[in-house]
């Protein structure tokens, strides 16, 4: 059987954002959150068929667009990459919501937003056009916050390495300068992937951190690696990593919340505090810590990110039984 997929392909501030608009599994009437559980058991061949190669690569993220089983939300999103379905992905929804507008794909109940039902909860968008496209998005994400401070892990390698684990949509390991890492100047992409890769593994032996409000998103997939920036225009650059060797190209929607998050739950920042944060490649994410919010028992943050995405085109993409790489491949 030969299956078909219309993909919409964008990146948002450099990273890659395939936009799956016809062709997704059906799925239930039920919440985003119960359908990417079922997503993940029934049809995850999907997710590599359009993450992995031969049709992707190893940074590729991507979304699948759903009808919202909430009455408040315009549509829902499943977010796809390499590393597998996220409950929310910042950079995502700001390509997402670029393609669905700029394509004609949702009519917003409300002209200049759009409310996402995502599997980490409801996010909502305000855009900016000129003309017939859009400027500029900014998401206002899942309440973000500072899980567990000053955590001592040992890293093949490398030592003792001292991490905060915080909270923007999925759990980040933040990891800033220190006695035994200098920091990014110097640092190759391979260098950066070596490094995450044993730090969260060695994280993973002795943290799961568990969200109070939803069991279902549990445990350190993503590190951020933070540096001062070399734009004046910043407060911080980063290197966000994700699946087995990804490194995010944009400066990493939650990710950027995460850091907020980290740097609120530590005094650094206030309600009210922009934080512009860079990526490897120059692209500036614009965060705002919008108010304070309780994550169960941990005093949180409600965060916005500005940024902006460009469509790059159309992809009708096949997927073949008769195809031996169908369901796709990663090279060690």
């Amino acid at each position: 059987m030969r299956r078909s997929f219309f993909c919409i392909d964008s990146h948002a501030c450099g990273n890659p954002v395939r936009v799956v608009a016809g062709g997704g599994p059906l799925l239930p009437s039920v919440s985003m959150a119960e359908r990417r559980e079922i997503f993940v058991r029934d049809h995850d061949w999907v997710r590599t068929a359009l993450m992995f190669e031969p049709r992707g690569h190893d940074i590729m993220s991507g979304v699948i667009i759903y009808p919202s089983s909430r009455d408040d939300c315009d549509f829902g999103a499943l977010f796809i990459e390499v590393s597998g379905c996220l409950p929310m992905c910042g950079a995502g929804t700001i390509g997402l919501s670029t393609v669905v507008i700029e394509e004609g794909l949702v009519t917003p109940k409300v002209p200049g937003k759009l409310a996402i039902e995502t599997p980490a909860g409801r996010v909502d968008v305000d855009y900016t056009m000129g003309g017939e496209f859009v400027e500029s998005i900014r998401l206002f994400n899942v309440a973000s916050y500072l899980h567990s401070t000053d955590v001592a892990v040992e890293v093949p390698g490398v030592g003792t390495l001292i991490v905060d684990i915080a909270y923007g949509g999925n759990f980040y390991a933040v990891v800033e300068p220190q006695a035994n890492w200098a920091g990014l100047d110097g640092l190759q992409t391979a260098d950066i992937v070596g490094l995450s890769q044993k730090l969260r593994t060695a994280l993973a032996a002795i943290s799961n951190p568990v969200h109070p409000e939803n069991e279902r998103i549990s445990g350190v997939h993503h590190v951020i690696w933070c540096d001062t920036p070399q734009s004046s225009t910043a407060h911080g650059c980063c290197a966000v990593f994700y699946g087995d060797k990804a490194i995010d190209r944009s400066p990493g929607g939650t990710g950027t919340s995460a850091r907020m998050a980290q740097l609120y739950g530590k005094g650094r920042l206030k309600v009210g505090d922009i934080y512009r944060h860079e990526s490897l490649i120059g692209t500036i994410f614009e965060g705002k810590v919008e108010a304070a919010v309780q994550v169960g028992e941990f005093d949180g943050i409600r965060p916005s990110i500005s940024g902006w995405a460009q469509v790059t085109g159309h992809n009708t993409i096949f997927v073949d039984d008769k195809d031996p790489l169908a369901h796709g491949f990663q090279l060690a």
